[in-house]
């Protein structure tokens, strides 16, 4: 099969690469902005009209013909055609509901560009040619195996990243392992295990929550775009580079353990979305326990939920695992020896008691057990259970492609 990997490492550019690859990727920022503006204005005009990559495409070589954008000539084209693509992609979420509408990109905020073709790789030497470039050094702290697909360039906290996208053929595995298990995440525990086993959160955020705080204070006090507010927002920075990067390793450590030792994983559909949505309501409606749900949004996103979904599902297929995502409903609240469905069995956070038959137990092991029995039940029978119905069911292709 084959099996799409990236590789980041740190580059090592001179003074004359850095500033080529800040107007690079100012460039493809101000075609983004530009080709979002332009297709505000059709849409304002006549609705009916959709996003059109093809349009815009050909809109490119006119924009770089203008005087006044002639600048534009000195940036890679494929880097700008990608940076359409980018737009094109946001368009296409938020039509699927999947994202927001697509808003301006700011500078200083998430500074990239993809060169598709073109780049070179030399391991041996630990360094990479991109074009208009010229060879770079890299830190070169792993074997990239495959071959390059795309090349992405990237600045944060007053350094450049690259990430390599590689394409190689393997031979699909077999699990090494013959068990099932089901996970229910939280917050007080990030993951609890159906065989009674449970992972204590990072709360990588919670830990600096203070440090970042004082050094956005002083932020704060500096005169906005002065050379003392770069330097304190590159600070910043760093300390939410810290964040992500803890997070990150962590979550790795725990999926790459959890693929490792189970053939079957169920979790739960969350929507983590929804789920930390602000509650302050608009100017018509207050919202109601404002700071309390701020909280636990907050303690909600430092979890990392979504990326351990992510992790979890591309590392069990690539040692021929699967993972089930079973929808959520009453999962804390069904008994699972006498099967009884009431608010009540949960007495309290953490203590689950069933009213019907007196089973006590953890209310997250308890979701975890019903969450596992859940996956056995889609796959043998296709089906969930009759407390399920309001939730949306998985195909029955798929189930019949999963069960085999």
């Amino acid at each position: 099969m084959q099996r799409l990997q990236a590789y980041q490492f740190e580059l090592m550019p001179h003074g004359q690469q850095q500033r080529k690859m800040r107007r690079f990727a100012g460039a493809c920022r101000f075609v983004f902005n530009k080709a979002l503006a332009w297709q505000k204005e059709q849409y304002a005009s006549d609705p009916t009209i959709r996003f059109s990559y093809t349009v815009l495409a050909n809109l490119l070589p006119l924009w770089k013909q203008d005087p006044n954008l002639a600048w534009l000539k000195e940036s890679p084209s494929q880097a700008l055609q990608q940076t359409l693509k980018d737009l094109e992609r946001a368009y296409i979420n938020f039509f699927s509901q999947r994202a927001n509408f697509p808003r301006f990109k700011k500078k200083g905020q998430s500074d990239s560009y993809r060169y598709p073709q073109g780049c070179k790789l030399d391991q041996r030497n630990s360094r990479i040619f991109l074009p208009k470039l010229g060879w770079m050094r890299y830190r070169n702290s792993r074997e990239v195996l495959g071959e390059v697909k795309n090349v992405t360039v990237t600045h944060s906290c007053a350094k450049w990243f690259v990430s390599i996208q590689t394409e190689r053929e393997v031979e699909p595995s077999l699990p090494p392992a013959t068990t099932a298990i089901g996970i229910d995440v939280g917050v007080v525990r990030f993951a609890t295990m159906s065989d009674g086993s449970h992972i204590e959160p990072i709360n990588s955020f919670k830990k600096h929550q203070e440090r970042l705080a004082r050094y956005q204070r002083r932020m704060s006090r500096k005169v906005k775009f002065s050379n003392n507010w770069q330097k304190a927002k590159t600070k910043i920075q760093r300390i939410h580079r810290a964040i992500a990067h803890a997070r990150k390793d962590y979550l790795h450590k725990i999926t790459t353990t959890i693929s490792q030792n189970h053939a079957l994983v169920c979790i739960e559909d969350l929507q983590v979305r929804n789920m930390s949505r602000s509650s302050k309501g608009n100017s018509e409606e207050h919202g109601k326990m404002v700071k309390q749900k701020s909280g636990l949004n907050r303690a909600i996103l430092d979890q990392g939920w979504g990326e351990f979904r992510r992790q979890l599902e591309y590392k069990m297929t690539w040692r021929g695992g699967i993972l089930l995502a079973l929808p959520p409903h009453n999962t804390s609240r069904t008994c699972p020896c006498c099967s009884h469905v009431s608010k009540d069995n949960r007495k309290t956070q953490a203590k689950f008691e069933c009213v019907e038959c007196g089973y006590e137990n953890n209310a997250d092991l308890v979701g975890a057990i019903n969450i596992l029995e859940r996956g056995h039940r889609l796959l043998a029978c296709g089906e969930l259970g009759q407390s399920d119905h309001s939730v949306k069911q998985e195909p029955a292709e798929v189930t019949q492609a999963l069960a085999a």
